[in-house]
């Protein structure tokens, strides 16, 4: 017998205000044909005036924790991963248990940013495994909308804000490849190509700064490494891509998400596509890209699900799990 860490719940959250790409035609030399085109984001998302990530992060943990019919004392750990947290410190995921009358536990955040969700969900998985923790409260929550130039044209056009959330608990399984829960985990980093996508703010600047990539290089090493993360999860699970029933990608591209479906020999009706309604929410876009897939019916009891992301660092890496 083994312990695995078994979704017993799932949510999210959007701003109101959405941003369709015509609006950005009016502040940036751009066009709605020009950013389907290269990216396949139609809309996103912009948090209002005072709307905090620790907020939409909020909303997005009630939304899982009501699916998983509990509420916030029944949570040992919040995993919150997000690189825009409200302040330097202290963590967002203290603001979100302040918020849920959590009492009791303990919460941190995780900052890996694009790749965040799987480095979080990876660290719930070990609290769990571990026994540190029974049930673990795992959100990716942004508001990227704040890090943008909109001086520049190739790169804000393409991120929103949004949140999404599970909720995971420690179930007794078989420890067969067909165990509900987390089969297993792939992180990986190289720092080496920090200067490919970043932030140019911080404590070395005295300012939050602003996002700045190297577009057509994330591109390069994404889809190579997106695949190969993903088939190494599946490998330590035994497993293969011709067991899966959806890939849950970050929504960063559509083109990447494309090319990593090809890489691992399956079709698009397999992959749960939301980039298009949400643009790149960074570390929130699997977590809303699994709650959407479960609310229109795709995502069922039972489907092996591989999730796989990279982002700034670069960090990457993948989780395999059986919902």
């Amino acid at each position: 017998m083994t312990i695995r860490a078994v979704v017993r719940g799932v949510g999210h959250y959007l701003p109101q205000r959405v941003v369709p790409n015509a609006e950005l035609e009016k502040l940036v030399e751009t066009s709605d044909e020009w950013i389907r085109a290269r990216s396949g984001i139609e809309r996103r998302h912009f948090a209002a005036e005072g709307e905090m990530t620790s907020d939409l992060a909020t909303h997005a943990a009630r939304a899982a924790l009501a699916d998983a019919g509990m509420e916030g004392d029944d949570i040992d750990a919040i995993v919150l991963a997000t690189s825009t947290a409200d302040l330097t410190f202290p963590s967002a995921a203290t603001m979100v248990q302040a918020n849920l009358g959590m009492t009791r536990g303990f919460a941190y955040d995780v900052q890996a940013v694009c790749a965040g969700f799987v480095y979080a969900l990876t660290n719930a998985n070990a609290l769990i495994v571990s026994g540190q923790a029974k049930r673990v409260l795992v959100i990716g929550a942004e508001t990227f909308s704040r890090l943008m130039d909109w001086t520049d044209r190739t790169t804000c056009v393409l991120f929103g804000d949004g949140a999404g959330a599970l909720v995971l608990e420690a179930q007794t399984a078989s420890g067969a490849k067909t165990d509900r829960g987390i089969l297993a985990t792939d992180l990986n980093s190289d720092g080496r190509y920090r200067d490919i996508l970043y932030v140019d703010g911080g404590t070395s600047t005295g300012t939050t700064g602003h996002l700045r990539m190297a577009g057509k290089e994330v591109f390069r090493h994404a889809v190579e490494k997106l695949a190969e993360t993903a088939n190494t999860s599946l490998e330590k699970a035994g497993l293969t891509s011709a067991d899966v029933d959806w890939i849950v990608p970050h929504q960063a591209n559509i083109r990447i998400i494309e090319g990593t479906a090809r890489k691992m020999q399956l079709p698009m009706e397999n992959v749960i596509v939301t980039v298009q309604d949400h643009g790149n929410t960074s570390a929130a876009s699997i977590p809303l890209a699994l709650s959407v897939g479960k609310a229109r019916g795709q995502i069922k009891e039972g489907d092996l699900i591989v999730t796989e992301a990279i982002g700034g660092g670069l960090a990457w890496g993948s989780v395999v799990l059986r919902w």
